[in-house]
């Protein structure tokens, strides 16, 4: 009640005020603004209509407020034979309709399949219902045309084509498996909750530009594990971390835990998690792709004899980290004598075999007890340590006996990339600001802390997240405040005070 009688007085001091203003408003000096009423002195106002008006106001409050983190729920896993692959859920287009995306840091745009697509999936063997995006149904849909200045830059980047038939900003990406998709560019209004600490969630929305798939071939086109589009993380500025990042509304670095036990799932963050026991190593700059200097592979604590310019960036050659590939492909020359240093630590122990080309050992006990550990050595002394279960692969029995095989396949090109097998059950951090990428083991089922505005070069916030499931609810305690995220919790308890 003592709330009620204090939003009474305040009532009562603006309406007196404003009678004042009202009496005098021709004598007013010049430089002297008159107010207005919002709500009538004498009428009744509808505590709804207060709490409206103060949620609107907090809303405003919140965008106007420098920086946040958004949360994505992840479902899938990196077992091939389950999933093989993780995906996420974004709401496009007004009014907002959700899209299963997959997570993809091999590739820079955003894309969901168009209502126009006649070749593609209806159904999905995952068991998600595949949406179509129409820009005709959503009021807030704006075409990108070929003399669109965002077109024209994209051009110059080799990532779009213009047709002059149909004015439309189209693009065409082959990707690494021989699959590929055409479409062309519309900008939308993309749907995410922003949050800045503890129960301080903004209901947000950005204008992005994004791709509308109207075509697509290889592996997309297969129903099994079909889904509505591809969810780019590259560096490049039509990337959605780039684009939210350069208008201040998202920390220009994301991360992800991918849950490799299980269900899988995971968490993904515009944001940096933090742990103190993170490794750092910078990015090779210039680079399309996330390039990162290995040095060497370290089997059982002994260096594999791999001359270190086979992992060197240069050409075509190079270290990827990419979410969107499900296993780990090595160098050619970097192969053989990696499975040689595997086969020889367990030669006493499992019985190996060739299945359909693979390496691979009949195993009666537990794979954590029999095979080596692995570290894979990177520039700035940072370590990746590889469990079993990150190199290896089940395929199945064999007379009993479990086949594990090498997960890792040979690449004749030269490339080094280190998909899901290796990035699971580890937080993963993208730290574009500072130009390098971040990981340490950890139980992608567990809570985590995040840094709002690290990327930026300063602390806001950090909170903890957790995540309660396939529901991908997010709660965060807030840890460090500065004065002016202090001053909005303050605004934002006094105002809601006036309504208990």
């Amino acid at each position: 009640m003592s709330g009620m009688k204090l939003l009474t007085v305040v009532l009562v001091v603006a309406a007196a005020a404003a009678s004042l203003v009202d009496a005098g408003a021709e004598k007013l000096p010049a430089g002297v603004l008159s107010l207005e009423r919002i709500f009538p002195v004498n009428g009744k106002v509808e505590l709804e209509e207060l709490r409206a008006r103060d949620k609107a106001r907090h809303a405003r409050m919140l965008q106007s407020f420098g920086g946040g983190i958004v949360d994505f729920p992840v479902v899938g896993s990196s077992d091939p034979y389950l999933v093989g692959l993780y995906f996420t859920k974004v709401r496009l287009g007004t009014p907002p309709r959700e899209y299963n995306v997959q997570i993809d840091t091999g590739s820079d745009i955003l894309w969901v399949t168009c209502s126009s697509c006649d070749d593609c999936p209806r159904t999905s063997g995952l068991g998600v219902e595949l949406n179509f995006y129409d820009a005709t149904v959503s009021s807030t849909a704006s075409p990108i045309s070929c003399g669109d200045q965002v077109c024209a830059s994209i051009v110059q980047t080799t990532s779009a084509e213009c047709s002059t038939e149909t004015n439309q900003c189209g693009y065409t990406f082959q990707y690494g498996d021989g699959s590929g998709t055409t479409g062309h560019y519309v900008a939308d209004l993309l749907y995410f909750d922003t949050v800045l600490g503890t129960s301080l969630i903004a209901n947000s929305s950005a204008p992005i530009v994004f791709g509308c798939s109207t075509s697509q071939s290889g592996d997309l086109t297969k129903t099994d594990r079909a889904i509505d589009g591809i969810f780019g993380f590259g560096q490049q500025g039509l990337s959605v971390i780039s684009q939210l990042s350069s208008r201040g509304i998202t920390p220009k670095v994301f991360s992800h835990c991918l849950k490799g036990e299980g269900n899988g799932g995971g968490i993904l963050v515009l944001g940096e998690i933090l742990d103190p026991r993170i490794v750092y190593s910078p990015l090779v700059p210039s680079q399309a792709h996330y390039n990162v200097y290995l040095q060497s592979i370290a089997v059982n604590g002994q260096l594999v004899p791999v001359d270190p310019s086979v992992f060197a960036t240069s050409g075509n050659r190079g270290t990827i980290v990419d979410s969107g590939t499900t296993l780990s492909y090595i160098a050619a020359e970097a192969y053989d004598p990696f499975v040689s240093a595997i086969t020889a630590a367990v030669s006493q122990s499992t019985r190996p075999i060739i299945s359909r080309t693979k390496p691979c050992f009949l195993v009666s006990s537990s794979i954590a007890e029999i095979f080596p550990p692995v570290s894979l050595n990177f520039d700035g002394g940072a370590s990746m340590a590889l469990r079993p279960a990150d190199y290896l692969v089940h395929m199945g029995f064999v007379e009993g006996a479990a086949m594990w095989c090498i997960g890792f396949e040979k690449q004749d090109q030269g490339v080094t990339i280190l998909g899901d097998l290796v990035l699971k059950d580890k937080i993963i951090v993208y730290d574009l600001a500072r130009q390098r990428i971040g990981w340490t083991d950890y139980d992608c089922s567990s809570s985590v802390n995040v840094s709002i505005t690290s990327g930026k070069g300063e602390f806001i916030n950090a909170g903890q997240l957790s995540m309660n499931g396939a529901s991908g609810c997010a709660m965060f305690s807030l840890q460090h405040t500065r004065a002016s995220a202090l001053l909005l919790l303050v605004v934002l308890m006094i105002g809601s005070s006036f309504l208990t």
